[in-house]
């Protein structure tokens, strides 16, 4: 796909892997419409990227886990650009908690978010993506595909994105619409900043060793990739390959190193 001047929408794009995706994609000559729910930092990088690679630019301030916000998002973008190229579901949140410790709306929170923000954006959006030949792309993580101790609804939530959309995929088999699942491995963001703790409040500060981690740049790079070459699935790290292969072959196995692994976070919940 050539992306001169496609129109890609982008959830999550005030901060960390969604707004590295937006200068990727824009350096690509992608014309944009950034959705979150920080208006003001979203219209400061919608206006740099205008700026720099002159596309045209439009911020939508969206809650994804809100249905009309995501129904106004799809239609505010046709009204203004006439067209859906691309849909990049990125919003997301983590958390980290003991499923015996946690308040239950730590899970309804991920889930509205990660999942039905992921639904809603792509039932609107979807018969105009259709209509472009165009892409679909849910950014989930290997936490999808293995689930994690202290990420219950993490987990969760994007076993199930991963779910939704191989079975949109597998529905349209026929038809010409891309369908990516994207998986970074640990990425150094902010999102286990504000990833939620048992009451269901932002944690604050990392559990893990951030700069040991992919950039955000180096995953929407590779994102950007693969809707060029209209990939399948996106396992961006050996770790993760590693995990996804092992996860079939050798579960036993890999709980024991997953166990192992989350045991040496600072501040650790098992041990």
């Amino acid at each position: 796909m050539d992306l001169k001047d496609k129109v890609v929408i982008i959830t999550g794009a005030s901060s960390g892997i969604g707004e590295a995706c937006a200068y990727e994609f824009a350096k690509r000559g992608a014309n944009l419409i950034l959705a979150a729910r920080q208006y003001v930092k979203l219209c400061e990088i919608a206006d740099d990227i205008h700026k720099k690679y002159e596309v045209k630019t439009l911020a939508i301030q969206t809650d994804v886990s809100n249905e009309q916000d995501c129904k106004d998002l799809i239609n505010q973008t046709i009204t203004s650009m006439g067209k859906i190229d691309v849909l990049v579901n990125n919003a997301g949140i983590s958390m980290r908690a003991l499923f015996k410790d946690l308040d239950i709306e730590v899970l309804r929170k991920i889930m509205d978010i990660n999942f039905w923000g992921t639904v809603y954006c792509t039932k609107y959006a979807f018969d105009h993506i259709l209509n472009n030949s165009g892409s679909i792309v849910g950014v989930s993580s290997i936490a999808g595909y293995k689930g994690l101790p202290g990420r219950t609804g993490y987990s969760a939530s994007k076993f199930a994105m991963n779910g939704f959309l191989e079975s949109l995929r597998n529905e349209n088999l026929k038809n010409d619409i891309h369908i990516m699942v994207a998986c970074p491995g640990f990425t150094a963001s902010n999102i286990r900043n504000v990833a939620l703790n048992s009451e269901a409040k932002p944690q604050g500060e990392s559990s893990m060793e951030e700069g040991k981690m992919m950039t955000a740049n180096e995953v929407a790079k590779n994102i950007v990739d693969g809707v060029v070459h209209r990939k399948r699935n996106l396992i961006m790290t050996g770790q993760g390959k590693l995990t996804v292969f092992m996860q079939k072959l050798f579960p036993k196995l890999l709980d024991k190193l997953v166990y192992d692994h989350f045991k040496k976070e600072k501040d650790p919940l098992i041990s």
